[in-house]
């Protein structure tokens, strides 16, 4: 049985975006704090989609997938495919998979999704002023 899809915004949840945008293929910043912990647990339960404003533009996806190995604390990646959309398998020194980050172009039909510049629909909607007053977590 396949695990659900959590798909992940790139900027303000793993890139920690603090300074703004740079263009599709420059990102400057550092990983949210705790992220690669946080990924590594959910990986048990999720098929993890990584997915931007970026993802549907030219080396949009390769500079992301490249941001990700920077970053990565693991061994490396092993595998890694960039012309449908990519994936990245992070194997441990042991050769055992540790990690699969998926980077789709289209925003997959995700079980659940996090984003840090979206509100959460409850059936009701908000006023407007309420839309405009909206901050995301890091501001």
């Amino acid at each position: 049985m396949p695990k659900p899809i959590l798909c992940l915004d790139f900027d303000g949840v793993c890139h920690s975006y603090t300074s703004g945008w740079q263009g599709v293929e420059t990102i400057p910043d550092p990983p949210v704090d705790d992220m690669w912990s946080a990924l590594l647990r959910y990986h048990t339960y999720f098929d993890i989609h990584i997915h931007s404003s970026r993802s549907g533009q030219p080396g949009g996806i390769p500079a992301m997938m490249h941001w990700f190995d920077k970053h990565c604390p693991i061994k490396g990646p092993a595998e890694s495919a960039y012309d449908t959309g990519g994936t990245t398998v992070y194997y441990n020194t042991a050769g055992d998979t540790v990690l699969k980050l998926s980077f789709p172009r289209d925003k997959p039909p995700a079980f659940l999704g996090m984003d840090d510049r979206v509100m959460l629909f409850t059936g009701a909607w908000p006023d407007a002023q309420d839309l405009l007053a909206f901050k995301p977590w890091n501001k």
